[in-house]
């Protein structure tokens, strides 16, 4: 016998369930590999607020899509509220996002992040204008965003990228790269992909201007061994 119409809806309600509990599944069981305080899935699920925030957005996020914009908007201002965190209902976020902490987080309307990114407190992913269109950031797969970090406006961050605590990216950052400062600046790149949650460090970065003034200091010793050995 054919297929009805209700018969596909319900199936494909069933499927939208199904891999909505999933990707929940996957975000709590990425919080319980990067975070030593997670003691159990329960603990995730009732106490960590970048988890309440995230699920609060993946529903929120699945009435944007269906145009209910006013509804998805009053649960992610609730959200807000209640954790400090927001996330705009029309961001494309990948699965396995850890929010770290995550008082003061801004995730802008256009914003699109990948799958196993690291957020932590006071990171903003917003926009340089009141244009319309895409305005806010592309995140890659596999990053990690300090705290007080801003990436503003509709630029791309790579893959496997690490920016500092306190960053400010104004610019697109390559994939595999480190960047650190105001405004931000690359001063690694290695050019292989890190191993997943390898390196979640954001305090020991490369410093761009303890490197310059070595750089200066080895040039000037330079150049006084030269008037040194001329004047002999």
């Amino acid at each position: 016998m054919p297929v009805g119409k209700s018969d596909r809806q319900s199936a494909s309600v069933e499927m939208e369930i199904f891999m909505f509990f999933k990707v929940l599944r996957d975000d709590i069981k990425s919080i319980k590999e990067r975070d030593p305080a997670a003691r159990s899935s329960a603990e995730v699920f009732l106490l960590y607020s970048g988890f309440k925030a995230l699920l609060s957005y993946r529903f929120s996020h699945w009435l944007h899509k269906r145009k209910l914009f006013f509804l998805a908007r009053y649960i992610s201002q609730r959200s807000r509220k209640k954790t400090g965190i927001e996330i705009h209902p029309g961001a494309e976020i990948g699965k396995a996002l850890f929010i770290d902490h995550g008082m003061g987080v801004v995730i802008g309307e256009t914003v699109e992040i990948g799958d196993n990114c690291t957020i932590y407190q006071g990171v903003t992913l917003g926009g340089t204008g009141k244009h319309k269109g895409k305005r806010h950031p592309t995140i890659g797969n596999n990053v990690m965003i300090g705290a007080g970090a801003k990436v503003l406006g509709p630029l791309r961050v790579g893959d496997n990228c690490k920016i500092a605590a306190g960053a400010v990216v104004l610019c697109e950052l390559p994939p595999n790269s480190t960047a650190v400062g105001v405004p931000a600046r690359v001063v690694s790149r290695d050019g292989v992909k890190l191993p997943k949650f390898s390196d979640l460090d954001q305090i020991h970065m490369p410093d761009p201007m303890t490197q310059q003034i070595c750089a200066l200091e080895a040039r000037l010793k330079h150049l006084e061994e030269q008037i040194e050995n001329s004047n002999k």
